[in-house]
């Protein structure tokens, strides 16, 4: 997850958010149940700060969806957004 955080930072795109959120989420689970268990812990956390802060309740809800979506081994890329390097 930390990686497709820097990555998502790093490439400074707009619409790829919920890309790089099911990428990381995908990743973590690849590790095994206690990677899926990691990752739904630290997603859930993430979007409850974000919420509290004021983020919209629409916006947590689709990162959210992206999270379960690579969390239970979907492709990230269904929310990869056209014209994002392929690097990432």
């Amino acid at each position: 997850m930390g990686r497709a955080y820097l990555h998502m930072v790093d490439a400074n795109y707009i619409g790829a958010d919920k890309y790089f959120h099911a990428r990381g989420n995908f990743e973590a689970a690849q590790r095994g149940p206690g990677g899926k268990w990691a990752a739904e812990v630290i997603s859930d956390a993430r979007e409850a700060w974000q919420s509290f802060q004021g983020r919209g309740h629409k916006d947590t809800a689709a990162d959210q969806e992206a999270n379960r979506h690579g969390r239970n081994g979907g492709d990230p890329n269904h929310y990869r957004p056209a014209g994002l390097p392929e690097k990432y």
